[in-house]
């Protein structure tokens, strides 16, 4: 049973009172990678009782911090060999490759294919046997904070998704998964495959990653082009913005405007949309549609393909930009920078191959 719609009905949650822990409790789990999500989901499921073995590579550098968590490694192949679900939290660019050689040799009837996000899937880059489960689990967070709001007996929501249910039991294991990793501590919301890939590419490229950072970049330019100086440039389109997104995460839009000055609310509410204007809504329907038709998948499925030229040169652009020799100088001047840099030497990287 493959989806072929997307979902017209508002989302189900999912808590703790809806996951039967029976359901993986004597199944073995190959989690593959042990980067971000990869060590997150191990650590956890390792510690709710479920059997793991991490997958990774004989020569892969994540080995030693693997065993040293106290976690049974493998091959990926050896992994996927043993396992009867197969979560496989390497990057996007590397699964089908990985899915080649080391998963679909290896798989038997009955299994489960698990991702954390739907990319290769929803765009046929991986296409799974028709005897074996396909599902998501897929926590809204970096992987250092889902181990460690397991660890503190917090949650962290997530996102529960079936594309294929061979067996029947695909949504009973993948809610017993997101229980045992810590996601319906806080509540699992119920998508497919192709909301969450379309709408965590719109959301990446139209808002959170590109549309952020192009308004940061253009309100700095504008201010420094106009004569103000780069600190104070850097401190009311970059630093600043923090404040106003915990605000908003908080609370919502609402607790945002409910915080900040009359002033502010007053020439926000007033000259928000004269920025961003209808020509900004034609141009994110515009990167919605290239989602949805394929066009974008296919575009990052070639630059990497040639080697990254496009991506690399960017890249390059982006860390050059003005605005980054500046904002690490002044971070260099206050004390707040001393405690980030400590909490983010917690977090792993996901870009770590197996």
């Amino acid at each position: 049973m493959t989806e072929e719609t997307m979902q017209t009905f508002d989302s189900t949650v999912y808590t703790d009172d809806d996951a039967d822990g029976e359901a993986i409790a004597h199944k073995t789990v190959a989690v593959l990678g042990y980067g971000s999500q990869g060590h997150a989901h191990a650590q956890n499921l390792n510690d709710s009782g479920v059997d793991v073995v991490v997958g990774l590579r004989e020569n892969s550098s994540s080995r030693a911090a693997a065993e040293s968590d106290g976690l049974r490694v493998e091959t990926p192949a050896e992994a996927v060999a043993e396992a009867d679900i197969v979560s496989v939290l390497v990057p996007d660019t590397v699964q089908p490759d990985v899915y080649e050689h080391a998963i679909e040799p290896n798989m038997e009837a009955g299994d489960t294919l698990q991702f954390a996000h739907g990319f290769n899937i929803h765009y046929n880059q991986i296409q799974p046997p028709e005897d074996v489960d396909v599902t998501m689990v897929a926590p809204k967070s970096p992987g250092h904070l889902v181990r460690r709001n397991y660890e503190n007996d917090e949650g962290t929501p997530g996102l529960l998704a079936v594309y294929q249910d061979a067996t029947g039991e695909a949504h009973e294991e993948g809610l017993a998964y997101a229980a045992a990793i810590g996601c319906t501590r806080a509540g699992v919301v119920e998508t497919s495959f192709r909301e969450e890939t379309e709408t965590d590419l719109f959301g990446e490229q139209a808002v959170l990653c590109g549309g952020v950072t192009s308004l940061v970049k253009q309100g700095y330019e504008t201010l420094v082009d106009a004569g103000y100086s780069p600190e104070m440039a850097y401190f009311e389109c970059l630093n600043e913005l923090k404040l106003i997104v915990d605000l908003m995460y908080e609370g919502g839009l609402g607790e945002m405007w409910d915080s900040v000055s009359d002033t502010a609310e007053y020439g926000g509410l007033t000259k928000g949309d004269v920025v961003v204007d209808e020509h900004a809504r034609e141009n994110m329907e515009d990167v919605l549609e290239k989602v949805q038709d394929g066009t974008f998948a296919r575009e990052w499925i070639a630059e990497n393909q040639a080697g990254r030229p496009s991506y690399t040169q960017l890249r390059t652009a982006e860390k050059n930009h003005e605005i980054e020799a500046v904002g690490e100088e002044l971070r260099g001047l206050f004390a707040w920078q001393n405690d980030e840099e400590t909490e983010g030497e917690e977090e792993t990287t996901e870009e770590v191959s197996i």
